[in-house]
């Protein structure tokens, strides 16, 4: 186990390169405020990624994602799991515990003829109480507990897993939807300009102006245009969809309030990417399965201590009598006391190979807990490229809509001063429009790769308690 530990430390220790290159990328204030979340107290982290949500100021998101929490049937089903494994983990408690039996018997009976001259038939009445007790002197059973609060503490994180992937598929859902909201408007407002291109021209075909030639093109620019709201309105009816089946409600339920419209929500992502590598430790899914994999080791230890002996204390004291009338007199009482030893002397190596089959198990888990390691540092270094480049492009894209709006107002100008026509303007307004259309999806999906960062550093998770 320290071997793995030493491997986890040095895995994440690597972890801590990509996140400089991509902070090396940012802003002078955005490295500030990078290296102040890396100083922070571990406490303060950990209440920053149970609730990352919130940083994103949205209340209707953050409303979804609480509601999911509540009622969504998947988590349900994890939190019995871990119900299960704690029911589990108390039965496993009772076996440190001394048993004890109340018996109460009656027979009649009849012996061989042979056994006996006497009369052979009678009756016989018992009842007492008969206690055993297993010493746990080889620590077996000790092995066998740790193994059940490992298994519990497994499915613990199992929980806190189904938490952080819950609340990033609200999130990256909801933000989907408001994308497509806001390209909805954009497209609406295009499709507005369109048409009035579009009648500028047949106006102007029509006093022979121009041939039919242009008026075809912006027929046809005004029937593209006009193709994209019902593609789009169906992708928006589809999240909202799936956002109420997270929240385990009914599909349009969620319509009408969904329906209000919002703007994205404005935040700094490059300031919220500087989590410290360390945070990885928290990472549920890691958690879980270290947890079980030292739950097989202390499996495999118990294995090897079923070779030794078992020591029980055995202890039993009640009444027996043939007859009623004898039956609560002193003479009937009986009692008896004393170490029981029991020793697996030949069993055709059943012990050897149960041995052998937990011993490949606990290699199995090994490996899957390395590529668990493995594949959450590599979900970071994606997360965190994918959002310093976003970053990088969000402002290429807002440099491009700035100029885009600053062509506008000078056609507006022109216009004015009667130096151009309104469709030059409108062809202006249209470029606006694509400028703005490409900046959305770009600030959306700056939302949604913070929203994948969190997840891969285990977002959302609640750490452990000592309730085991």
């Amino acid at each position: 186990m320290m071997t793995m530990k030493n491997n986890l430390a040095v895995t994440l220790m690597l972890m801590l390169f990509p996140v400089i290159a991509c902070a090396s990328e940012l802003t002078d204030s955005a490295k500030n405020d990078w290296l102040g979340l890396v100083k922070s107290t571990r406490t303060s982290r950990q209440s920053y990624l149970s609730s990352w949500w919130q940083e994103l100021g949205d209340d209707t998101l953050s409303g979804l994602i609480d509601s999911a929490f509540h009622s969504n049937r998947d988590l349900a089903a994890s939190r019995a799991k871990l119900l299960e494994a704690r029911a589990q983990l108390g039965l496993t408690r009772t076996d440190f515990k001394p048993k004890t039996n109340l018996t109460s018997e009656y027979a009649n009976a009849r012996d061989s003829d042979f056994e006996t001259t006497e009369d052979n038939s009678y009756n016989r009445y018992f009842i007492g109480l008969d206690s055993s007790w297993e010493i746990d002197f080889w620590g077996r059973k000790k092995n066998v507990l740790e193994a059940a609060k490992a298994n519990a503490q497994a499915e613990r994180a199992e929980l806190n897993s189904a938490w952080v992937s819950l609340s990033a598929e609200v999130a990256v859902n909801y933000i989907n939807m408001r994308i497509l909201q806001n390209r909805m408007n954009i497209a609406q407002k295009d499709l507005r300009a369109q048409s009035e291109i579009l009648d500028i021209l047949k106006s102007k075909h029509s006093t022979g102006l121009i041939d039919i030639t242009a008026v075809q093109q912006a027929q046809h620019d005004y029937d593209a245009a006009r193709a994209k709201i019902p593609e789009i309105q169906h992708s928006i009816n589809e999240l909202m969809n799936a956002l109420a089946i997270l929240t385990g409600r009914l599909p349009g339920t969620l319509d009408e309030e969904l329906s209000v419209y919002h703007e994205l929500p404005d935040v700094d992502t490059a300031r919220l990417v500087g989590i410290p590598a360390e945070a990885l430790r928290q990472r549920p899914d890691i958690l879980a399965a270290e947890r079980r994999l030292y739950a097989q080791t202390q499996t495999k230890k118990a294995a090897k201590k079923s070779k030794y002996p078992v020591i029980r204390l055995l202890g039993s004291i009640g009444l027996e009598s043939f007859s009623t009338g004898h039956f609560f007199s002193s003479g009937s009482q009986t009692y008896s006391i004393g170490p029981s030893i029991t020793w697996p002397i030949f069993n055709a190596g059943k012990i050897r190979k149960n041995i052998q089959v937990h011993s490949a198990r606990e290699e199995q888990l090994l490996a899957e807990y390395e590529a668990v390691i493995l594949h959450a540092v590599g979900e970071v270094h994606d997360a965190l490229s994918a959002n310093a480049q976003e970053i990088l492009r969000n402002e290429s894209l807002m440099s491009g809509l700035k100029s885009d709006m600053s062509s506008l107002a000078i056609m507006r100008d022109k216009y004015s001063h009667g130096l151009v026509d309104y469709s030059a303007v409108l062809s202006s307004q249209r470029a606006v429009y694509s400028s703005e259309d490409e900046y959305t999806a770009s600030k959306g999906q700056k939302l949604i790769n913070l929203v994948v960062l969190f997840k891969s550093l285990g977002g959302g998770w609640r750490p452990m308690s000592g309730e085991y």
